[in-house]
C-alpha cells in the first residue's frame, strides 16, 4: 500500500497540481496585498477618502460601532464592504489569469510552416516512373 501511494504522489500530473497550489497560494498573497495595499487605498481617495473594508450594514439594534470589528462584536452585520474587496480581489486574479492563458495559448500556436518542396523521388520510385511509363507507351 506504502510503494501504490508513493507511485501515485510521484505521478507528474500530482506533482504538477501540487506546485501550482502552492504557486497560486503566493501569488494570491501577493494580489490580495495590491488590492488591500494599493488599489483600494486609490479608490478610496478618489471617493473622499472612504475604506471599503469598514463599510457594513448593521442587522441587529444592539450594533452602535462604527468600525467593523466592534461592530462584529456587538452583533450581525452585513460587511459588505469586505465583500466588495474581496470581488474586486477577485476580478483581478481572473484578468491576470486570463492574461497567462492568452499569452500560453499565443507561445503554443506555432506559425504556419512554410510549404517544403515535394522530397524527390528515390531511385526505386524513378526506375518505377520509368516502367509505368514505358508500359503505357506499348498499350
Amino acid at each position: 500500500m506504502l510503494k501504490e501511494f508513493r507511485e501515485f504522489a510521484m505521478k507528474g500530473n500530482v506533482v504538477d497540481l501540487a506546485v501550482g497550489v502552492i504557486i497560486g497560494a503566493a501569488f494570491g498573497a501577493i494580489v490580495s496585498s495590491m488590492v488591500a495595499d494599493i488599489i483600494m487605498p486609490i479608490i478610496g481617495a478618489v471617493s473622499g477618502g472612504l475604506d471599503f473594508s469598514n463599510y457594513f450594514t448593521a442587522l441587529s439594534k444592539s450594533v452602535t460601532a462604527t468600525n467593523l470589528a466592534d461592530a462584529k462584536k456587538q452583533g450581525a452585520v452585513l460587511a459588505w464592504g469586505n465583500f466588495l474587496t474581496l470581488t474586486l480581489n477577485f476580478l483581478i486574479v481572473a484578468f491576470v489569469l486570463f492574461i497567462v492563458v492568452r499569452l500560453m495559448n499565443q507561445l503554443k500556436r506555432e506559425a504556419p510552416a512554410a510549404p517544403a518542396e515535394p522530397p524527390k523521388p528515390t531511385k526505386d520510385q524513378e526506375l518505377l516512373t520509368e516502367i509505368r511509363d514505358l508500359l503505357k507507351s506499348r498499350a
